[in-house]
């Protein structure tokens, strides 16, 4: 088991839940990076690769499916995970094409959001994830 410190890239317009998700996980004994919007998200990922993305489906200048589609068109592999309020089937099918690791629906629970990133973090690099 791999005992390396998970790195997360935490990145919504919301800056309450941005905060509020980067605390929890920071408690968890996680590294949190945050960023307010997509264009952020990219230029923090020009310098450095973290583990996981968990990425707002609406925000300016760049939404979390355009992050999700620039990586992919650059051969980037990293678990994405995409939250969203919106139900729309057409972005749910664009963010299955560009192989997004999981769909969060708004508002969830610190418990849902936790085994998502959990499974995340062990299927993609074998990381387990330390607990509060």
């Amino acid at each position: 088991m791999n005992i390396q410190v998970p790195n997360l890239l935490i990145s919504d317009d919301d800056r309450d839940l941005r905060e509020t998700l980067g605390a929890m996980f920071r408690r968890r004994g996680m590294k949190v990076t945050l960023a307010a919007d997509g264009q952020q998200t990219l230029e923090i990922l020009e310098d450095r690769r973290p583990h996981l993305l968990l990425l707002d489906l609406n925000m300016p200048r760049r939404s979390g499916l355009d992050v999700v589609k620039t990586l992919q068109a650059e051969s980037v592999r990293l678990p994405s995970i995409l939250m969203s309020a919106q139900s729309d089937d057409g972005w749910v099918q664009e963010a299955l094409d560009a192989a997004v690791f999981a769909i969060q629906c708004k508002p969830f629970s610190i418990r849902d959001i936790q085994k998502i990133v959990d499974r995340a973090l062990s299927e993609f690099h074998g990381l387990a994830t330390p607990q509060e």
